[in-house]
This record gives structure tokens, C-alpha cells and sequence, in this order.
């Protein structure tokens, strides 16, 4: 028999590492919001191409794995957030991958691979 046990730490930061949880928890939600952004305008433009026609392999493709994700948002980082060095790789990686855990949902869901009822879209965060 296992037994499992559990901690429980209360944060107590000072200002200046308050200010950098903020800033970072601010990154995660930059990222997130933004790959959502690039998701719709994808799927709109799909939605326009449909609309004149096109199908098939002619549509835009819509790529929202984590990788697929990660790699778009290397490519952009630089112009769509110059401030991006002043944090961790990983917090915006992580708003990546929520973004991509919550699109994996929606798909499993119309799907019928996820139990339940159905899922949404994601939406966009808020601070």
C-alpha cells in the first residue's frame, strides 16, 4: 500500500520578487492570448478561403500544437514583445501549453474522444 503525502507552502515574497511573479505570471498571459490571436485569424482566414471556394489542401493551414506554437511564437517574439528577456522562457512556454492543452480539448471534445459534456473555445485571458 502507497501512501501519498502532501505539502503546503505559503509564499511570502518581497516586493521585488512579488513584482517578478507578476511580470511572469503577465508573460504566460501575453503568450496565450497572443497564440490565441493567431489561431482565430487562421481559422477566419480558412472560413474566406472556404468562402471563395477553396478546399482541401489550398486552405490555410491551422497549427496549434505546443511545437507548432512554440515554433511561431520564436519567430515572433522579438516583435511582439521586445521586453521578452527580462523573463523566463518558461513562463511563456506555459501559456503556450495551456493554449494548446485547452485547443487539444475542444478538438477531442467534437471528437467524441473526451467524456462529458462539450468543451468550448478558449477565450481570451484577463489580468
Amino acid at each position: 500500500m502507497k501512501t501519498l503525502q502532501a505539502y503546503r507552502f505559503a509564499l511570502d515574497p518581497n516586493a521585488a520578487q512579488a513584482a517578478n511573479l507578476h511580470r511572469h505570471a503577465g508573460a504566460a498571459r501575453f503568450a496565450y492570448n497572443w497564440g490565441l490571436a493567431r489561431v482565430q485569424a487562421a481559422l477566419a482566414q480558412r472560413e474566406t478561403e472556404r468562402s471563395y471556394g477553396l478546399s482541401g489542401d489550398l486552405l490555410t493551414a491551422v497549427r496549434w500544437t505546443l511545437p507548432a506554437l512554440r515554433l511561431a511564437w520564436n519567430a515572433a517574439k522579438r516583435d511582439v514583445a521586445p521586453w521578452w528577456d527580462e523573463c523566463s522562457k518558461e513562463a511563456f512556454s506555459a501559456g503556450l501549453d495551456q493554449l494548446a492543452r485547452g485547443l487539444k480539448n475542444v478538438t477531442d471534445s467534437r471528437k467524441g474522444k473526451r467524456k462529458g459534456r462539450r468543451v468550448g473555445f478558449p477565450r481570451f485571458t484577463k489580468r
